[in-house]
């Protein structure tokens, strides 16, 4: 999507591809993704990582650190995230209006399927979770807001993929699909057989492609934004069996009728 900016008139368009990238700026953001990505890490380990010289990755650590977007831990050796960018990570997601609009319906599909439910949104090559809502089992599943995996190991990455054509699933996805599990689709064209008919029957399924003894079944969601977003339950496969899909089917589905049925018109 364009954005226009006030004083100029001229239209930016992310990832366009027209611009130079501005080198301080550009190592800031690679600095923050990467300790995203990784957590804590030592000053070496982000210069192997980033490859940034030495002088250069210290003040930009020094700056970041003034201004709270990063921590050091008690020895002063290693680096994390800071209060920043919990922050401005969260503004996202309280102004992001599908998240907002969905609050109510993930409430009630945790209520009927009593699993673990997730909102989440394409980026790229990942899926990115906006929100959840918790298990009520004792036994549960780790996930969190902000966590990024890999769209094509993920029932939620699958069911949006299938709302993409063929050639725009292999732009985005690359040649070499990560393995998670034993179970995760490796090959390009499986992966795009298997999409084929979730677009066909409206839902895509994961059976331990993204972590061992963990399933998912998940829905699109499509409520006129120019995001792809989808929802999903998530069970452990000891808790999975014949009525389980249809079960979580009927309250996905139903709950994403309703709040499709009165979305705004598709933003041109």
């Amino acid at each position: 999507m364009r954005s226009r900016d006030e004083e100029t008139g001229m239209a930016l368009d992310p990832g366009g591809g027209a611009h130079a990238p501005v080198k301080s700026a550009d190592r800031v953001l690679a600095i923050l993704e990467c300790l995203a990505e990784h957590g804590e890490l030592t000053l070496g380990e982000l210069r192997t990582r980033l490859d940034i010289p030495k002088s250069s990755l210290h003040a930009l650590l020094h700056t970041l650190l003034d201004r709270r977007w990063i921590d050091q831990d008690g020895s002063r050796t290693r680096f994390s995230l800071g209060v920043r960018a919990l922050q401005i990570g969260t503004a996202y997601v309280d102004a992001d209006p599908v998240t907002a609009r969905c609050q109510e319906a993930l409430d009630e599909i945790a209520r009927r399927t009593g699993e673990a439910v997730h909102l989440g949104r394409l980026d790229g090559a990942d899926v990115v979770y906006l929100a959840k809502r918790e298990s009520v089992h004792p036994l549960r599943l780790f996930s969190a807001i902000g966590r990024r995996l890999p769209a094509h190991a993920t029932a939620l990455g699958k069911a949006m993929l299938a709302c993409l054509p063929p050639e725009d699933v292999r732009r985005i996805v690359g040649p070499r699909l990560e393995a998670l599990t034993a179970a995760t689709r490796t090959d390009v064209d499986t992966l795009l057989a298997e999409l084929s008919q979730a677009a066909e029957r409206g839902w895509a399924s994961e059976y331990e492609e993204n972590e061992p003894g963990v399933s998912c079944v998940a829905v699109p969601l499509r409520l006129g934004q120019a995001s792809l977003d989808a929802i999903s339950v998530t069970a452990p496969s000891a808790r999975w069996n014949e009525t389980t899909t249809p079960r979580i089917l009927a309250a996905l589905t139903s709950v994403r009728d309703e709040l499709e049925r009165f979305a705004s018109p598709r933003r041109r």
